[in-house]
């Protein structure tokens, strides 16, 4: 059992916990704070009847004409409370208000390697849009990991009955497009 409620700034300094895990993007404190003022709505957390907090999402809306979409900045779940629903909850709030906003689909960038998440994704509905070629950046320091793909993944809402908005032009696109398209 969980309480959904808004993301709030307190939640910045509570949420290390939740980001633990190695495929949780970490952002810097004024990205969040650029979200809650943006996109409050866009922002929940999911908290115990103990008040831990045991995942959050944020996410937004962007783009133009049929371009206009609800996007998945971040979703991630405590490790201890996986595999119970949890996401696909989030996920549900945050595609209600892509809806409510009349946005024509949601779309999330996902590693190419993380099968998990592609495999979750999947059972919510989604499909693999396209790929973007080096989206996640790797380190420069010796060891780190390399750059690293990512898929796009969309999911069609109620303003596009056809999947009209889930057939790419190009399968395989480069981060720069990516930002060109918005």
């Amino acid at each position: 059992m969980c309480t959904l409620r808004p993301f709030t700034c307190k939640d910045i300094f509570r949420f290390n916990r939740v980001n633990f895990d190695p495929l949780t993007e970490n952002y810097g404190i004024s990205f969040y704070l650029q979200y809650l003022v943006n996109w409050p709505e866009y922002c929940t957390v999911a908290e115990s009847p103990s008040g831990q907090m045991m995942g959050y999402i944020l996410g937004k809306s962007e783009g133009q004409g049929e371009n206009w979409h609800g996007h998945v900045t971040t979703l991630t779940v405590s490790s201890q409370f996986r595999r119970v629903g949890l996401a696909r909850t989030l996920m549900r709030q945050l595609e209600q208000i892509s809806d409510n906003q009349k946005c024509y689909f949601v779309d999330l960038f996902v590693r190419i390697s993380n099968n998990v998440a592609i495999g979750m994704y999947k059972n919510f509905g989604y499909s693999v849009y396209r790929q973007i070629v080096e989206y996640y950046a790797g380190g420069s320091a010796p060891h780190s990991p390399p750059d690293e793909d990512a898929f796009d993944m969309r999911k069609a809402l109620s303003r596009d009955p056809e999947g009209k908005t889930l057939i790419a032009k190009k399968k395989v696109i480069r981060t720069e497009e990516l930002f060109s398209s918005l």
